[in-house]
């Protein structure tokens, strides 16, 4: 009796611990640059002890598959991309309410983003909007440096821009909502109708089209400006330069799944994600976002906000699921659907 009373304790602690272990992995969807995302799932596995299964999807493809996981989560955060989507997420319910004790040392706009979504998601970096384009490939073709929206759309460029699909990306449907904020949507469109005589490929994610233009693929990309030191910095002939006439920006976000299979984990990871130290990782792998943490070493390579035109881009408008299906289906309508 004693032996069995012995052997079941042994059981029941074995099976304790191997439930333990099985608890300690987190599966991520993640929306930023491939190194980025890496180097987040090594360190974090390494330094916490919690496995992670990261996988990496454009935003507009993270949200679509939160929403077909919907009544069977196999997701447990939602890490990078353009905030849009996680908006959407949160007001659709798909991501859960969490309010990180790292909160108040995050900058303003972050915060901001937390408070809109009623704390299902936050403000994990934020890049402006602008053009990339390859200094070589100009000088050869004699094409100017493009400097305004309007600059896009004149007929030197045709065949010479790349931009991302908003169906699939966060960065394409920024540029969506930035344009039709700062010209009306009507004339949005009719821009969008000139612009898109002049792409030649809509790549399914936002960091395609500079990548592609750093490797001489095309001229200009319609990108986050923050992508392009990276692309430099491993010596390709790529400079970026933002709109003199205005443009947006990202708050790149990171939600928990509103039924998240490994809910302590999730909420390990998003606390360590809101770390200096977790967020200098970005400049690590070159990747210069404006981290949100404001106690985050700021490498000079991010962007000045200060000598950026911005617009005063309304996220919890554009952030709505509705809005977004609208203005993206109007896309597909009557730009997409166009003769190039």
């Amino acid at each position: 009796m004693k032996k069995t009373v012995l052997f079941g304790a042994a059981y029941v602690a074995l099976a304790h611990g191997a439930a333990h272990a099985q608890q300690a992995e987190v599966n991520i969807i993640c929306s930023g640059q491939a190194p980025w995302c890496s180097m987040v799932a090594v360190t974090f596995e390494k330094s916490q002890g919690i496995k992670v299964n990261m996988t990496l999807k454009g935003s507009g493809e993270a949200i679509a598959q939160l929403v077909a996981e919907k009544a069977n989560p196999k997701t447990d955060v939602f890490f990078g991309g353009t905030g849009d989507p996680h908006l959407v997420a949160a007001e659709q319910n798909l991501t859960l309410e969490y309010k990180s004790p790292l909160l108040p040392k995050l900058y303003d706009w972050a915060q901001r983003q937390a408070a809109q979504s009623g704390y299902k998601t936050v403000g994990i970096y934020s890049g402006p909007l602008g053009f990339g384009y390859n200094t070589e490939l100009l000088a050869k073709k004699k094409l100017p440096v493009p400097q305004t929206w309007a600059d896009l759309i004149k007929p030197i460029y045709k065949g010479e821009i790349q931009s991302a699909n908003p169906s699939s990306s966060g960065t394409a449907y920024t540029m969506i909502a930035t344009l039709v904020q700062l010209m009306g949507e009507d004339k949005a469109f009719a821009y969008l109708a000139e612009l898109h005589k002049n792409i030649s490929t809509y790549q399914r994610s936002g960091v395609g089209p500079i990548k592609a233009v750093a490797r001489g693929e095309a001229a200009v990309s319609i990108s986050f400006v923050h992508d392009g030191p990276g692309e430099k910095a491993q010596g390709f002939p790529l400079e970026t330069i933002t709109p003199t006439d205005g443009t947006g920006a990202e708050i790149g976000s990171m939600s928990i799944v509103r039924g998240a299979r490994n809910l302590d984990a999730a909420k390990k990871f998003y606390d360590w994600a809101l770390t200096p130290g977790a967020q200098a990782l970005g400049a690590a792998t070159l990747q210069f976002q404006l981290p949100s943490n404001r106690e985050t070493k700021v490498d000079p390579r991010v962007p000045d906000f200060r000598k950026i035109k911005m617009i005063d881009y309304d996220y919890a408008k554009y952030g709505q699921a509705a809005e977004r299906r609208r203005l993206i289906q109007r896309w597909e309508r009557e730009v997409n659907g166009q003769a190039r």
